[in-house]
This record gives C-alpha cells, sequence and structure tokens, in this order.
C-alpha cells in the first residue's frame, strides 16, 4: 500500500480532532483482535447453547472466520489503495458491526458460521484500512507515535480478550458479539465525518476476488476432509471428494494466479529464498499454535470443568507475554541472525507445548502444569513471528512488500484453520472429558512435532545477511504482531520520504 505524503500531510491539517480519529482506529483494531481470543474461550458455551455438542462442527465458528480472512487480505488491501482507505474502512466496520449483530442474534449454528464470515469480509477490510489512515491522518514524530498506539490497541485487545470473554459468557454467549455493536456504531459515526478521504492511487487494478474465492474453497475442502476425516472415514467417498476439491481448487488458484495482473498470491514473491523459507515457517509454526491455544481452552473448561472466565483469566498471560517479548527483548535479541531468532521462538513453542503434554494431569495445577509453558510459548510467538514477517520481506522490492507482508499474514490463518483441524483429528469430536488427558497430550506431542519443523526450517533463513530495509521491515513486524498476535495485518506501508519508521522501544 502506497501512501501519497503530500495528500497524507494536508489532510492532517485539515483534521481538527487527531486523537479523536486515533482513537476511532485504535478502537477497530482492539475490536478484531479481541474477537479472536473471545471466541475461542466462548466455544463450548455456544455449543451448549445452541445445542451442538461435536467439536468438529463448533470448530468451523472458529475456521470459516480465519478462512475468508486469510484469502481477502491482499484483495482488501488492493481495494484500499483503488477505491480510498476511507471507504474500505467505513465498509469493513460496518460489515463487521452488521455480522456482529447476526451472530448475536443467531439460533442455529451453521447460520452463526455463516455471519461469522461477513465478520471477516469486514475484518480484512479493517484492518489494512484502519492502519493505512494512521498513515494518511498524521506525519513524522506524531506518526510515529500513533502507529506505536495503534499496535499497542490491538495487543490490548487480544490480552483482554480471554478474561473479558470469560465475563461477558457468564451472563451470555451472545454477549461477546454485543460488545462489538457499540464500539463499532460510534466508530463509524466518528470515522465517517472526521477520517480523510484520500485515494492512495488512481491506477490500481481490481483485485482477482475469483482468485481469492478459489483459495477459500481449497482450504475450506481441506478442512472438511481433516475435521470430517474420522467420522466418515478416511477411505470414502465424502472424504476423497473434499480431498479432491482442495487439490483441484489450489491448483486452479496457483494456476489463475500465473496469470492474473493483480493475483491473491504474487507466485513471483517465491523465487525469493528467504520469502519461501520464512513462509514455510510460519504455516508451521501456526499449525502448532492453533492446536495449543483452542487445545488449552478445551481442556480447561472440558477436562478441569473450569467456567468460562476462569478460563479466560488462565489463557491471559500467554497473549500478554507476546508483545511484552516483541518490542520488550527486541533490543537483546535484535543482534541474532533471523533464522537463529525465529528458530528459538519455534522451539519455545514447542518447549512449552511439550512441558504442557508432559506435566499434565486429570486434577488441576496450574501454576505447575500449564503456566509456566504457556508462558513459553507466549515468548515464543513474541520472539519468532516478527522475525518472520521481517525475513520474509526483507530483500523484496517496495513494490512488493505490502503483497509479500500480506501473503505472510494469510499464511498465518491458514496454518490456525490447519492447526484446528489437525486438533480436532487428535482429540476427537466428541464431548472431551478427563478421561480424554491422554489425547490432549498427544496433541501437545503433535504441536510440538509442527514446532520443530518450524525451527528446522528456518535454519534456511540463516545464510542471507539483513539489509537496512529489513532492519526497517523489522520494526513494522514487531508492531504487526504487537497489533495482532494471532490474526495479523495485511499491509506493510512505505513511509513518507526522509520519516523513520523505527519504533523508540
Amino acid at each position: 500500500m502506497k501512501v501519497n505524503w503530500a495528500t497524507a500531510t494536508s489532510a492532517e491539517h485539515r483534521n481538527a480532532h487527531p486523537a479523536i480519529l486515533l482513537t476511532v482506529l485504535c478502537a477497530a483494531m482492539f475490536m478484531t483482535s479481541l474477537d479472536l481470543f473471545i471466541v475461542n474461550v466462548a466455544l463450548r458455551p455456544i455449543g451448549d447453547g445452541l445445542g451442538r455438542r461435536s467439536l468438529a462442527d463448533l470448530s468451523w465458528i472458529l475456521n470459516a472466520y480465519a478462512i475468508v480472512f486469510a484469502a481477502l487480505l491482499v484483495p482488501a488491501g488492493r481495494m484500499a489503495d483503488r477505491y480510498g482507505v476511507k471507504h474500505v474502512f467505513l465498509l469493513g466496520l460496518a460489515l463487521f458491526s452488521a455480522g456482529s449483530l447476526g451472530c448475536a442474534l443467531s439460533g442455529d449454528l451453521w447460520l452463526l458460521v455463516g455471519l461469522r464470515c461477513v465478520q471477516a469480509v469486514g475484518a480484512a477490510a479493517l484492518v489494512p484500512a484502519s492502519l493505512g489512515l494512521v498513515l494518511t491522518s498524521f506525519s513524522g514524530e506524531r506518526l510515529q507515535r500513533s502507529i506505536r498506539i495503534w499496535a499497542i490497541s490491538g495487543s490490548l485487545g487480544a490480552a483482554s480478550g480471554p478474561a473479558l470473554g470469560g465475563l461477558l459468557v457468564q451472563e451470555s454467549w451472545r454477549w461477546i458479539f454485543i460488545i462489538n455493536l457499540p464500539i463499532g456504531a460510534a466508530a463509524l459515526i466518528v470515522a465517517g465525518m472526521l477520517a480523510p478521504g484520500a485515494r492512495h492511487s488512481t491506477e490500481t487494478g481490481v483485485p482477482d476476488l475469483f482468485g481469492g474465492a478459489l483459495l477459500m474453497v481449497a482450504i475450506a475442502s481441506l478442512a472438511l476432509a481433516l475435521v470430517q476425516g474420522p467420522a466418515w472415514g478416511w477411505g470414502s467417498g465424502s472424504t476423497l471428494t473434499a480431498s479432491t476439491v482442495a487439490v483441484l481448487a489450489l491448483a486452479a488458484c496457483v494456476a489463475r494466479s500465473a496469470r492474473a495482473r493483480l493475483p491473491v498470491i504474487d507466485l513471483a514473491l517465491f523465487r525469493n529464498r528467504a520469502f519461501m523459507w520464512a513462509n514455510i515457517a510460519n504455516f508451521a509454526f501456526n499449525i502448532a499454535f492453533g492446536m495449543q491455544l483452542l487445545g488449552l481452552v478445551l481442556w480447561m473448561q472440558q477436562g478441569w470443568g473450569w467456567s468460562a472466565v476462569h478460563t479466560g483469566l488462565a489463557i491471559a498471560p500467554g497473549p500478554v507475554m507476546v508483545p511484552v517479548t516483541a518490542i520488550g527483548l527486541r533490543r537483546y535479541t535484535d543482534t541474532f541472525p533471523a533464522g537463529i531468532r525465529a528458530a528459538v521462538g519455534s522451539l519455545l513453542l514447542g518447549g512449552g507445548g511439550l512441558f504442557i503434554g508432559a506435566m499434565l494431569t486429570a486434577r488441576p495445577h496450574y501454576a505447575g502444569e500449564l503456566l509456566p509453558g504457556w508462558i513459553a510459548e507466549g515468548i515464543g510467538v513474541g520472539l519468532a513471528m516478527p522475525t518472520l514477517v521481517s525475513a520474509a520481506t526483507d530483500g523484496l522490492g517496495s513494490h512488493q512488500a505490502s503483497t509479500g507482508s500480506a501473503v505472510v499474514q494469510m499464511g498465518r490463518q491458514v496454518g490456525s484453520v490447519i492447526g484446528v483441524a489437525v486438533l480436532v483429528v487428535v482429540i476427537g469430536s466428541s464431548t472431551i472429558s478427563a478421561g480424554a488427558l491422554d489425547r490432549f497430550t498427544h496433541a501437545s506431542w503433535y504441536a510440538a512435532g509442527f514446532a520443530l519443523v518450524a525451527a528446522l526450517t528456518c535454519l534456511g533463513l540463516l545464510q542471507r545477511p539483513r539489509t537496512a530495509t529489513g532492519t526497517a521491515r523489522i520494526d513494522a513486524a514487531v508492531r504487526s504482531v504487537a497489533a495482532a498476535p494471532s490474526c495479523g495485518w495485511a499491509a506493510h506501508t512505505d513511509p513518507p520520504p526522509g520519516a523513520s519508521t523505527r519504533s523508540s522501544s
């Protein structure tokens, strides 16, 4: 996403209420980050409320959101370039709020899943457009400070999501969606009045939405085959059909991306060695993290019988450690090569999972069994993710940086979808009880295995020296992970000429 900085500066001068506008943009970022962790904690209460106990069915509440969000990140960023960040931001905000209202009123699981897709379309537009508005509305020192505040708002949403979700679920699971409505309505009104309407590019073509649709079909079909495979039978016609559709849709997406002028996946990016290895590591890393996050929530609620609020408070330390590590430890880890940092982060993620798997018992001992491993996983995410994002985009041309970072974030979401699907396969789709301890232990080992694959893949980054441009992109990556440790954001943006993007932290 390239910004017309002359227009941006004049827009800032016309904006008489910059603090109010920044508050609105941060509220939107807070809301999208909050939504992911709230829904993880509320998954079982939603099933109880809708009379659906199958984990295979409930997993689509998470997977549908992640699939649509992943496939639309690149098109949404390009739509913002073409039609203006304000218009895309307002549209995304309206869709996300409307989807939240529909989810709150839903009385059927599959209707809820469909409305989660509406939320995901809105979130895919909100995330890059909110950052684009920050970059369009501010300049100089105020710009640097505003980006840091914007990033912190996302991390606050992620960190407060489990505890807040647990509190809201005590009243009703519907409140986890209702909470978005006043925030969305207020943000829509204020942003409509105050946000600048500058358009970054009038020459950007319409993105390849059909290619995005093919990608969604491919990911959804693969997840369906994995989730339903145990129930259908791995050799059944239904499983084979879903697998075949996944392969054909992915092949069609790749073929279309090779021909499209603005593809959803720019295949030329994968000619860059660092980009390829970083994305493979990123994909494996997020499979492991997706398994661990949902697995812990389910075990605490079903295996130990904890309430949603108890579970939310217990999960919170992990997300808190992500921005603390990404920002606070940067000065101590920056001297190490990117591959080493990412590998260590992956090993911490896997090691935390192994610790949890080895220590887990049928009787709750949170401080000794879960907390140390969960904190290690939070540190691992904070250490590895900004490194992988920056390593993937380091060495790309300025015209490729936005698309490249969007593909990285897409890989994070797809990895999470596969992680949830693999978790369902390992622990089964029936009601979980304390007698399922061995299945959760096995899931921890599987997650550790994917983390080990990520660590080994990171070694492919060791031979690439970091460039000056890459150093700046690490700072941008740190901000992106601090903003949304599980869902990410879509676009890095070229800074104004002569302006620094380095965080003061």
